[in-house]
């Protein structure tokens, strides 16, 4: 397996550490306003997967100075950067004059090395994009794209709210604007065969992506995806068949693709299924061990 981690990927181009500040800028997301539904996807939490992003409240500058207070420990005594990952709901999905606004400061902080923005493929307006070029031409700029799956079967069962050929279509664009490109996908998904997942995942690296992001499927409290599981509908994966499939899945990957994350954390406080999830150290040296993976 010679597929670069995210870590080791930084090492190379940035000659140095970097560490990642979840930022929680505020937006809401088409699935939860009303425009396509309120409810959000199905396994979404109340915190709009930014369940570990700093306070709203603060300001972008505010969130990332307490993002390195945070992890602090962490920081070498040399140099660093950091990069800027506006995570929680949906965000290019505001108006743009408030999406310039707080890219913008993100983009001014002197640690910062690159802005990372979590959003969906059909909230990526012209005007969005020509955004983006424009902020990617002061520093890098990563949009991490929520696809999930291909299968629509799935994609209707957790309320994705988009067809597959708008993803293809936002790959599309951001690649003409020379945006890298990070696609994030959920193991374990209710009703999926092993070859489907593997299928998805084996799509996304055929599509030109820079990188992938492996979620390992997190049952959290007050999510429609916790009645589901509580009324015995489905069953989560095993640490053994998930480590087993992250290395399928790392199999059929190309070899320049960017290994962003093998797993995901659930917040312990909502955390429902699999408890295995929270040893994370233990669910890390299984996945590196398993999958041969070295930073």
């Amino acid at each position: 397996m010679v597929q670069k981690t995210l870590n080791s990927y930084l090492k190379s181009r940035y000659g140095k550490k970097i560490y990642k500040v979840s930022i929680d800028a505020g937006f809401t997301c088409p699935n939860r306003d009303g425009t396509l539904g309120t409810k959000g996807c199905i396994f979404c939490s109340a915190g709009g997967s930014g369940d570990f992003a700093e306070d709203s409240k603060l300001s972008i500058t505010e969130q990332i100075e307490k993002g390195k207070k945070r992890i602090a420990s962490k920081l070498p005594d040399g140099d660093y950067g950091l990069i800027a990952y506006f995570q929680a709901f949906t965000n290019t999905y505001a108006p743009i004059e408030k999406l310039e606004k707080v890219y913008m400061e993100a983009v001014a902080h002197p640690e910062v090395e690159i802005i990372s923005i979590a959003t969906r493929p059909d909230c990526l307006s012209e005007e969005v994009l020509n955004l983006l070029g424009r902020v990617n031409e002061i520093k890098p700029v990563w949009v991490e794209l929520g696809l999930q799956t291909i299968h629509e079967k799935t994609a209707e069962y957790i309320r994705r709210g988009y067809p597959l050929n708008t993803y293809d279509e936002a790959v599309r664009n951001l690649k003409a604007c020379g945006i890298e490109t990070i696609v994030h996908v959920i193991l374990g998904l209710p009703y999926e065969t092993r070859e489907e997942m593997l299928e998805t995942v084996r799509y996304v690296g055929e599509s030109g992506v820079e990188g992938i992001k492996l979620q390992l499927l997190h049952v959290l409290e007050n999510t429609d995806l916790a009645d589901d599981y509580r009324a015995g509908k489905f069953e989560c994966l095993s640490l053994d068949e998930y480590a087993s499939l992250v290395k399928d899945a790392l199999d059929v990957l190309p070899e320049n693709i960017i290994i962003h994350r093998m797993t995901g954390d659930g917040d312990k406080k909502i955390l429902i299924a699999p408890k295995w999830s929270e040893d994370k150290k233990n669910v890390l040296n299984t996945l590196h061990r398993v999958c041969d993976i070295r930073d």
